[in-house]
């Protein structure tokens, strides 16, 4: 097993079990945290791991424009696109984690509980090095568009930064794991190279700023 297997292999099982999806103890504008506590629906905790929530679904849509992209490409092509798509799979699991942790208050962490590692940063490090070796310098900024999987990662990079931005908040307000705004960070910078890539490999031309359109 790699360090990085068992790294994630210390966090525990999910221990949940949903019978019933609402509960009406939200009616007056409250949730509970991890640890139990009741606060506030805007609250900074609240708003930074629902933001990360709407991330984990605008990731999801990627992945899936990715797998539907494979329809008519090239068998090379498809191939990369199933690997994208492996990467966004792994991505939304960690943003569970990540999640789970801004979901708790420090105090009440589990030291198994799931959250984002350095590990977790590396690898993306990893993969954006990997796929930016091929691609074109940029001569001007890139606007969202031009396929659809382009568009749906874009959209996760700026909701990223959304998430990132809620979690600099709460960190002035109260202790924040250092790797959760690493990994926000440098997942936003993933979504724009995946996105620039996949224009790259199904042969398409990227829509570029222009002011004076």
């Amino acid at each position: 097993m790699t360090d990085e297997a068992e790294e994630k292999a210390a966090f525990h099982d999910p221990h949940v079990t949903i019978n019933r999806v609402y509960t009406k103890k939200g009616d007056a504008g409250e949730t509970a945290l991890v640890g139990g506590q009741r606060v506030m629906k805007d609250d900074a905790r609240i708003q930074a791991y629902g933001t990360v929530d709407e991330l984990n679904s605008c990731v999801g849509a990627a992945r899936q424009s990715a797998l539907e992209s494979k329809r008519g490409a090239a068998p090379a092509v498809a191939e990369q696109l199933d690997d994208l798509a492996t990467v966004l799979l792994r991505v939304q699991h960690e943003l569970f984690n990540l999640g789970s942790v801004l979901a708790t208050r420090p105090a009440d962490l589990h030291p198994k509980q799931p959250r984002v590692r350095q590990a977790d940063v590396l690898a993306l490090e990893k993969d954006m090095d990997l796929r930016n070796e091929g691609l074109p310098t940029l001569k001007s900024f890139v606007l969202p568009g031009g396929h659809r999987l382009n568009t749906d990662l874009h959209l996760a990079r700026t909701v990223c930064r959304r998430a990132e931005r809620w979690v600099v908040t709460l960190g002035k307000l109260e202790e924040v794991d250092a790797d959760a705004l690493t990994y926000l960070n440098r997942l936003s910078d993933a979504l724009f190279v995946w996105s620039r890539w996949a224009t790259h490999i199904l042969g398409l031309d990227e829509v570029l700023w222009s002011p004076n359109v």
